[in-house]
């Protein structure tokens, strides 16, 4: 059992020195060890090997391969290791994809060092629990364009535009009955009686 006075080692993995630094200052000030850095995917695993830590920050875009294939990779070999992306990205699909990959937690760079710490700290806690800001819209988008097809999600996106059926129709160099059929699937796999519902759904979930 770890004492009282232990401090949680992270290891940081990003290929960018000004992140890496911001993130360590920030691990000090919270009574946090920076045990390690790495700023590819390659230095990550020689770095986990070498300093077995308690939590890692990393970023999802690593000169040398994906972050979220390092988190598998992770997850294979160990529970007990609180993972937190640390990403540029607004994607809700790279936040899910972090979720099923095996991380803790999901911040945004754009986020400030607070949340950083408080989301890491919470990893830590609980390492197989997943915390984000705006993971049930995420999960909502996710699963609403699940719901449609690749060709139904480009005539929802038509939908949001200015015009009647036809002239929306002929715009995509489809049949307006074709159009008006994609639509009708629309309507019924999101649960919507009219065009404007279906618009304001897949504004809500950044369909659109």
């Amino acid at each position: 059992m770890k004492s009282l006075s232990y401090l949680p080692r992270v290891l940081i993995v990003d290929d960018h020195a000004a992140v890496r630094a911001g993130i360590a200052q920030a691990l000090s000030n919270a009574a946090m060890e920076r045990c390690g850095e790495a700023a590819s995917y390659n230095e990550a695993l020689a770095q986990i090997a070498h300093t077995n830590p308690d939590a890692i920050v990393v970023d999802i875009q690593l000169p040398d391969g994906s972050g979220l294939d390092l988190i598998r990779w992770i997850r294979k070999n160990s529970k007990q290791i609180a993972i937190v992306v640390l990403t540029m990205s607004d994607s809700d699909s790279d936040l899910v994809a972090a979720m099923k990959s095996g991380a803790s937690g999901f911040v945004r760079k754009s986020d400030p060092l607070p949340e950083v710490i408080s989301i890491l700290k919470r990893a830590i806690a609980s390492p197989n629990s997943f915390t984000a800001s705006g993971l049930a819209s995420a999960l909502k988008s996710e699963s609403a364009q699940d719901l449609l097809t690749q060709r139904e999600i480009e005539v929802l996106r038509a939908l949001s535009l200015v015009g009647d059926i036809a002239s929306l129709a002929k715009n995509m160099n489809i049949a307006e009955s074709t159009f008006k059929t994609h639509t009708s699937a629309i309507y019924r796999k999101l649960e919507v009686p009219n065009r404007a519902s279906a618009i304001k759904i897949a504004r809500d979930f950044g369909i659109i």
